[in-house]
């Protein structure tokens, strides 16, 4: 039974280091909303309407979480420019 969890484990560590990666790859436009690239928002709404079909999925509760972080990083780097 540990066996079986530790494996588990593993295999989500590798797959949110993974997507985490592939989201740092994906453009987005963070202030200027009218031009520029949404691919990382468009990722969030595949991910949502993905899990509005089959909700509790533990992939799309990853991505989720994994899309709100990249966010975040990416908003914090964004405003950190501007003070400066």
């Amino acid at each position: 039974m540990i066996n079986s969890d530790v494996t588990v484990n593993d295999q989500e560590e590798t797959f949110i280091k993974f997507y985490a990666s592939e989201l740092r790859k994906k453009r987005q436009q963070i202030n200027n909303h009218d031009r520029g690239f949404n691919e990382l928002e468009d990722e969030r709404r595949q991910v949502f309407q993905q899990a509005v079909r089959t909700p509790g999925r533990r992939g799309e509760i990853i991505k989720k979480e994994e899309i709100e972080k990249e966010f975040t990083r990416r908003f914090k780097e964004d405003d950190s420019t501007y003070r400066k």
